[in-house]
């Protein structure tokens, strides 16, 4: 089978305590999976580019198999052996979403503590050179032969080093999308020499609205002049993802300007939302050439991704329910 696909990120072994709904525990989690369930949502004929250790069951392997994924980019590493993919996130009252204290939140909502999270050290907790490669992120020089020719990429975040090789990789490819989905710890001022380079390989950029204001921080605060600036460094698109406000969309070619407001829905879990929206946007773009529709197509995998918690939520929906939120979402977009 030829891939239309192929997504890098991050995978994890996750315990989620949601805002609503039962707790996740041990379960598949991570960048990757999130962004494959918002593309599946409308295709699932990807491949997937990640790094799991010696222990990372096989059975999920196979599911991820069973659901018509490629998984041959999937490297299974032997060492470092103390390489750590638990990742606890818990949510409070106020919906604010926290990496740590794992046993008071266990003890706060009345659950016992598993004792396979014993041990666990927040990823805040761990300090890492700017310029070091992440052992949980994959490489360029992992990534399958067959894989190097596929039109259309999706990086999740990663650190910037792997992020930088990866787009190198793929955008030497005839008639590639490359889509990218920065890393917050590079989008500073201080980085733009460097982050310049990584934006000259790239058709599409999708920072959230935090991550780009921390980039043009004390020289603007138009979102607008943001956009257009990053798109002179010949980026086609540039998607700017605001949260439960939705999307700007900036088509630099055609200097359009889109505002896609976020789909109603009910909340139940924002876990992996913005993962499932650039998944859902690669799936649009391919399908459509058109940004503001490629949006549309994200923000209905996001509004999916919310109302249940694991990233496969968005493919356990009721049949139709995608086409009827994108046909409905049309007459809300509009351009400024």
């Amino acid at each position: 089978m030829t891939l239309t696909f192929a997504i890098a990120g991050k995978m994890s072994r996750d315990y989620l305590l949601p805002p609503v709904g039962n707790p996740l525990l041990d379960s598949p989690g991570g960048s990757l999976l999130y962004a494959a369930g918002g593309l599946a949502v409308w295709d699932p004929n990807l491949g997937l580019i990640g790094r799991i250790d010696a222990k990372y069951p096989q059975a999920w392997l196979d599911q991820f198999e069973g659901r018509g994924f490629d998984v041959q980019g999937i490297r299974r590493l032997r060492e470092p052996a103390d390489l750590d993919l638990r990742r606890f996130t818990a949510y409070n009252e106020k919906g604010e979403r926290t990496h740590s204290n794992a046993v008071s939140h266990f003890a706060r909502r009345q659950l016992e503590f598993p004792k396979s999270l014993l041990g666990y050290l927040p990823p805040d907790g761990k300090a890492q050179n700017p310029r070091e490669s992440d052992p949980l992120s994959p490489t360029a020089r992992e990534v399958p032969s067959a894989y190097r020719s596929i039109p259309y990429i999706h990086l999740c975040p990663l650190d910037f080093t792997s992020q930088s090789q990866l787009v190198g990789l793929f955008k030497g490819g005839a008639d590639q999308i490359v889509s990218l989905d920065p890393a917050p710890g590079y989008m500073k001022s201080s980085r733009w020499r460097d982050l310049r380079v990584l934006l000259q390989g790239l058709t599409v950029f999708q920072p959230s609205e935090e991550e780009l204001r921390a980039l043009f921080w004390g020289e603007t605060n138009d979102l607008w002049e943001m956009a257009a600036k990053v798109s002179e460094y010949d980026v086609e698109i540039v998607v700017i993802k605001r949260g439960m406000l939705g999307q700007l969309v900036y088509d630099s070619p055609g200097k359009h300007r889109y505002e896609i407001p976020a789909y109603p829905a009910r909340v139940a879990d924002p876990t992996g939302a913005g993962h499932a929206f650039c998944g859902g946007f690669l799936a649009g773009l391919q399908r459509t050439n058109d940004p503001l529709m490629a949006a549309l197509y994200g923000n209905v995998s996001a509004s999916l991704k919310l109302e249940g918690s694991g990233p496969f939520y968005p493919l356990e929906v009721m049949p139709g329910l995608a086409d009827a939120r994108l046909f409905a979402l049309q007459e809300m977009a509009r351009e400024v």
